[in-house]
């Protein structure tokens, strides 16, 4: 599932936060005890911030995310690259990865053979008084490692860097904004979220990734539903073509029934010609449909023919289901029998049995 891609693998599966407040001490929780748990994987510190970025002359503001190193192998952020490396230690020197349509804001770019692109970061001090001539900002420079496409939240206002860079930007010692957890296996999440919610205490709340975005999640699983109301409708208007063209056949060749009824045929058979007409009518459309369809989206999955706007490239995510296909061409086969059967069995009553 697309919104799983997108969203799941940028969003941690668990996220510890405090209840009351922006920041906690990190020493409040033990991260022994965290991966003592079965099912937890590894964990991140994070610190989460709106910051402002400079390059040049071109000023954006952003969302600064400081995390573990271990946070690349949470996202899978090598699968997510746009260019550029994924990571944010290296040598002992410190990166930041920048989501794409940021940089793209502020003009820059990533060297593709040597070298990396440089902004500023701007934070406002903490417990500051305003004074005539005195910078109101803590700044540091960040070197871009490189560019990530996950999704057009992430595209346009994230910066990650390493938790230590966070810190020093926020002044902080061992305050952090939250815990980010991976789980070894999705569908032990909820009683995972139990035990660390009885670790953790009262004073934290626990939420899957589910639960953060509950809105996206149920939109999408009600989308389908939608999308098939919506071909069902469009199918019903279609089926009024094959209605319509029975009817001006039978109109046509009433004069030749009337004969065919005079020397003994009976309704029966006249109304399984029809019918049967009317099941090949619909039939062809059906296999014509049929074919072009899977044509189009096979095109699509092979040859990326339509990308998603603001994505940097994505294309329009496209996967063929065996079930979803049967479901279809079962509601077309089912319409076009109840618009085949009917007008023929009204055309025959009103028309051939005075």
């Amino acid at each position: 599932m697309m919104i799983d891609r997108l969203y799941s693998e940028f969003d941690s599966e668990i996220t510890i936060r405090l209840k009351e407040g922006k920041t906690f001490n990190e020493q409040r929780i033990d991260p022994d005890q965290l991966l003592k748990i079965d099912g937890v994987v590894r964990y991140s510190r994070a610190i989460e911030e709106v910051v402002i970025l400079k390059h040049e002359n071109k000023w954006v503001n952003a969302q600064l995310l400081a995390v573990d190193s271990s946070f690349l192998k949470m996202t899978n952020m090598k699968d997510h690259m746009v260019d550029g490396k994924p990571h944010l230690v290296m040598e002992g020197e410190n990166f930041g990865l920048i989501g794409a349509t940021l940089l793209d804001k502020l003009g820059g770019y990533i060297p593709g053979n040597f070298g990396y692109e440089t902004i500023i970061c701007y934070v406002p001090k903490r417990d500051l008084k305003i004074r005539f001539g005195k910078n109101p900002f803590q700044t540091k420079m960040i070197q871009l490692a490189g560019r990530i496409n996950f999704n057009r939240e992430v595209n346009a206002q994230s910066l990650i860097v390493p938790v230590e860079v966070g810190k020093e930007l926020m002044e902080y010692t061992n305050h952090i904004s939250a815990l980010y957890i991976e789980c070894g296996k999705k569908e032990d999440r909820e009683h995972i979220k139990a035990q660390i919610q009885t670790l953790v205490g009262d004073e934290f709340t626990v939420k899957t990734n589910l639960e953060k975005n509950e809105l996206i999640y149920k939109t999408s699983k009600s989308e389908k539903l939608i999308v098939l109301i919506i071909l069902l409708f469009i199918f019903i208007l279609a089926a009024f073509n094959l209605v319509a063209s029975l009817t001006m056949l039978f109109v046509e060749k009433l004069d030749n029934l009337k004969t065919m009824v005079s020397f003994g045929a009976r309704n029966n058979f006249i109304f399984k010609i029809f019918f049967y007409e009317g099941l090949l009518i619909a039939g062809k459309g059906i296999v014509i449909g049929a074919l072009i369809g899977y044509a189009v989206c096979l095109a699509q999955i092979h040859l990326d023919l339509i990308t998603m706007p603001n994505s940097a490239g994505e294309p329009f995510p496209m996967r063929l289901s065996f079930w979803d296909g049967v479901l279809i061409l079962s509601l077309v086969s089912l319409l076009s029998l109840v618009f085949s059967y009917l007008p023929v069995k009204f055309l025959i009553r009103n028309n051939l049995n005075k």
